[in-house]
């Protein structure tokens, strides 16, 4: 059973609005913006956004604003449970369906389009629940971010999740190695993740973001299920 309780109630507006939500039994935060470019009664996407460590959703919702009121999508930046990490089970996959199904009992969502997006450590969570719950997610778009070389995460998923990759020639966090690395190891086994470098840069997302987030749903908005959403219950106490 999931609670949400916004601070405050609201329709479509040009702000963002902190609420806390309950799954497994905790209470979490999550940061909502719904533009007034969405249209009553149109289904919208949705873009779950995950931070990098030792930061909040506030800090990517901030810097998405702008393109989802010109998009017209609506975005949702959760809070990791520890602000220095994400990790499964603690913040998803479990959390993240509660979050997005909370979403789509209040606003009309496109449940075929919904979408992530992470920065750094909330980058490499978003790879792996991409994975994870590759028929749950339509698409997923990281900056600076790589998961372990041959990892079995990749296997799990039941669908090819179409990926796009931006990284920074200079990231001292993610290597060009590393992140060729993943890239490549998704296309062995049949995705056709995309990677981006961007020459010169270094790990510092924000600076940049307003580029690399047009990019980033340029990608992501040509990317639908084909079906309706299912989601893959796994059992964490294996």
């Amino acid at each position: 059973m999931i609670l949400l309780l916004p601070l405050q109630t609201f329709a479509a507006s040009d702000k963002v609005v902190k609420e806390v939500f309950t799954s497994q039994n905790k209470k979490r935060a999550v940061y909502l913006f719904v533009p007034e470019t969405v249209k009553t009664g149109i289904p919208a996407p949705l873009i779950i956004l995950l931070h990098g460590s030792g930061r909040n959703g506030l800090t990517l919702v901030d810097k998405w604003k702008d393109l989802a009121s010109k998009e017209g999508f609506i975005i949702a930046g959760p809070d990791s449970l520890d602000p220095s990490v994400w990790n499964s089970p603690n913040d998803g996959p479990d959390v993240l369906r509660d979050l997005v199904e909370n979403i789509k009992s209040r606003f009309t969502i496109n449940p075929r389009r919904v979408y992530l997006f992470g920065h750094s450590g909330g980058a490499v969570f978003a790879l792996y629940m991409s994975l994870l719950e590759s028929q749950y997610f339509a698409a997923a778009a990281i900056h600076a971010g790589a998961i372990a070389k041959n990892d079995p995460a990749i296997g799990v998923a039941k669908r090819k999740t179409p990926i796009a990759i931006f990284v920074g020639t200079k990231d001292r966090f993610f290597p060009l190695d590393a992140v060729r690395g993943t890239r490549d190891d998704l296309n062995k086994q049949g995705f056709a993740a995309e990677l981006t470098e961007i020459p010169g840069h270094d790990h510092w997302y924000y600076d940049l973001a307003p580029k690399i987030n047009q990019n980033a749903w340029d990608f992501l908005k040509k990317h639908q299920l084909s079906e309706d959403p299912h989601f893959e219950q796994y059992n964490w106490n294996k």
